[in-house]
């Protein structure tokens, strides 16, 4: 009797130790890997993906206005001036959610990142991936969705970080910031209490992105410093070409020519095009001008891959090629032309669709 009393209190032990040691360690399998670059809103859906919603990449990336947008030379531009916020995209999407910022007045942020953390594994260990901002990549929302105490280790997916196996990260990441960069920390995905009203965010997404490509947008880039937006960013860019002659226009090009701006932006307008093709059998009297505007967005986001292709490494013998850099122009001139294109037909089909 004493011999398997003592066997089945062992085995309770280590059945009870063999379950601490694996919450040490927590990995949500079959989260997806983001689908389009971009630094703001893919993140969401792909959270929303693993909690069962069926929404497109294109989609989300269309209705949150990443889709159409453009701003530069800085490369944080896709990081400020979006048509919404996560958080706005999230409350739009019928979803409560709660930002936890690791700065503050009267805030420790190595403190709060603790607190952070933990609020974080306790939503993994729930089964909910968690956004954060600045774990797998530089300054964008990522998706967490494992950890490992001992390791003190995050893993998860960013838009180009993790898209095969997971991607993992020193938990104090987030903290690994220069001073001008917030720490905006986790944000919290909530309860689906509310509607999403489909059509009226697909409008207000097409009414956004004509006021941003004329600069008339009241969340531009502008705001956050010496950034365009829409055409005149465009502008901006080619004439970089025209201004800098060799040498000087090498250090220059680096910024202008931000290979991470083009990735962004030749993703999110192959988005674009996507997004007018799921719209257009939704709005049969304009579906013409929709379908041409997926046209001129694919060969936009061509355009500014043929101009990405030529400066692979990003070194100074590239960006000091003027051959090569001529032939980066006429491809920036053309994705313009294409970029404009596409918003005149947006702007011809709104007053058919918006009453």
């Amino acid at each position: 009797m004493y011999g398997l009393l003592s066997t089945g209190l062992l085995a309770i032990m280590i059945a009870s130790s063999g379950s601490q040691i694996e919450a040490r360690r927590v990995t949500l399998d079959g989260v997806d890997p983001y689908r389009v670059r971009e630094a703001n809103f893919e993140g969401i859906r792909v959270i929303l993906s693993y909690r069962g919603e069926e929404y497109s990449p294109a989609y989300i990336c269309g209705i949150s206005g990443a889709a159409f947008r453009i701003s530069g030379p800085c490369s944080c531009a896709p990081s400020y001036g979006q048509a919404l916020w996560p958080g706005e995209l999230i409350k739009l999407l019928g979803y409560e959610s709660e930002q936890v910022w690791l700065q503050g007045e009267n805030v420790d942020p190595e403190e709060r990142l603790q607190e952070v953390l933990a609020r974080v594994k306790k939503e993994i260990r729930s089964g909910q991936p968690v956004l954060m901002f600045h774990v797998f990549t530089n300054y964008e929302w990522d998706v967490v969705c494992g950890f490992d105490e001992e390791k003190e280790e995050l893993y998860g997916r960013g838009s180009y970080a993790g898209l095969e196996e997971y991607a993992r990260a020193e938990q104090t990441h987030p903290l690994k910031s220069e001073e001008s960069i917030p720490l905006m920390g986790a944000i919290l995905i909530g309860e689906k209490t509310g509607q999403f009203d489909a059509r009226a965010a697909e409008i207000a997404a097409l009414k956004e992105a004509v006021l941003h490509a004329h600069g008339a947008s009241g969340r531009c880039s502008a705001t956050y410093g010496n950034l365009d937006d829409g055409l005149q960013c465009y502008d901006r860019w080619i004439s970089s070409f025209r201004y800098f002659e060799p040498p000087g226009y090498q250090e220059h090009l680096g910024i202008t020519l931000s290979s991470y701006l083009l990735a962004i932006l030749q993703s999110t307008r192959r988005a674009a095009s996507q997004f007018m093709l799921e719209l257009a059998p939704k709005y049969p009297e304009v579906r013409v001008h929709l379908e041409m505007a997926a046209e001129h967005f694919a060969r936009e986001s061509e355009a500014l891959e043929s101009c990405l292709k030529l400066f692979p490494q990003r070194t100074q013998e590239e960006l000091g090629d003027h051959d090569r850099c001529t032939r980066a122009a006429a491809y920036m001139r053309q994705a313009r032309a294409m970029y404009e294109l596409a918003i005149n037909e947006i702007a011809r089909a709104l007053p058919k669709i918006d009453g």
